[in-house]
């Protein structure tokens, strides 16, 4: 569109966090972005599970949920050569990664004691208790892991927090007499009063959550909280099977596609 000049500030990156600013956007296509991020981005996961023997008091059912929410390495090597769900051989059972429990207690089983076919594809933590065997109760699993689409189960969902919300902007009505008591209101302690120099002054903005407690403290309204309409602070944060760079841009290149699908029906005449 005419005068559209998107940028974007990437604030902070770790494994499994990313924080960064999309200035000049509009919340349609923001939130076209998260949605991609949440439901369109390929992870791995386990999806078919077959319990051999399970001694443990914890039923089958149960447990193999468990399994399928443990999260599983699945950065872009590991899903390279990997069947996707619209693939014809998808469903087959040989078709994925296999996982093997065998244990007997007394002991509490963990993630790290999954063994996988592939060494590239394991669990993400090796922390993780699945189950608790006593005295010579025994567990033998055998499990396939395949990529999947958050769209249709949560274990297949990368994000754990996957959020946006309009850039902050705090004013003041300079017109008024100075209100410092709306400064020790904010929880989140955004705001600070300076006496000394007559003033309040903001200290972290980007941590301003809009609440609007100083508002309301304000006896004579002299602080106002609102947000900039087309700036945008976004977050995303994975479970740690994947970094959160890689599944912004595979939402982004997944947004991309299906944008150029519906410009292709379009030049088409809806023919397709």
């Amino acid at each position: 569109m005419e005068g559209f000049n998107m940028e974007i500030e990437v604030k902070s990156q770790k494994d499994d966090e990313i924080v960064f600013i999309v200035r000049d956007a509009e919340v349609p296509f923001v939130n076209a972005i998260r949605r991609c991020a949440m439901v369109n981005v390929p992870k791995i996961a386990i999806e078919d599970v077959n319990i051999i023997r399970n001694d443990s008091a914890m039923f089958n059912e149960v447990l193999a949920h468990r399994l399928g929410l443990t999260p599983l390495v699945s950065d872009l090597d590991a899903l390279e050569g990997l069947s996707l769900p619209e693939d014809d051989d998808w469903e087959e059972y040989t078709n994925g990664i296999m996982f093997t429990l065998k244990e007997e207690g007394p002991k509490v089983v963990y993630s790290k004691d999954l063994i996988s076919s592939d060494s590239k594809i394991k669990p993400v933590y090796d922390t993780i208790p699945l189950v608790k065997l006593k005295d010579n109760e025994k567990l033998n699993i055998e499990s396939v892991a395949k990529v999947g689409y958050g769209k249709d189960h949560a274990k297949w969902m990368p994000t754990t927090v996957c959020a946006y919300k309009q850039y902050p902007e705090i004013t003041f009505n300079d017109d008024l007499e100075i209100d410092y008591d709306c400064a020790s209101a904010c929880p989140r302690g955004v705001l600070k009063s300076d006496k000394r120099s007559k003033k309040i002054k903001i200290l972290d903005i980007e941590n301003c959550s809009m609440c609007k407690s100083c508002v309301r403290a304000s006896t004579n309204g002299y602080i106002n909280v609102g947000y900039r309409e087309n700036d945008f602070i976004f977050r995303i944060e994975t479970d740690g099977s994947m970094p959160p760079k890689e599944v912004l841009l595979k939402a982004c290149e997944v947004l991309g596609e299906k944008a150029d699908k519906f410009i292709r029906f379009s030049e088409e005449g809806g023919s397709k």
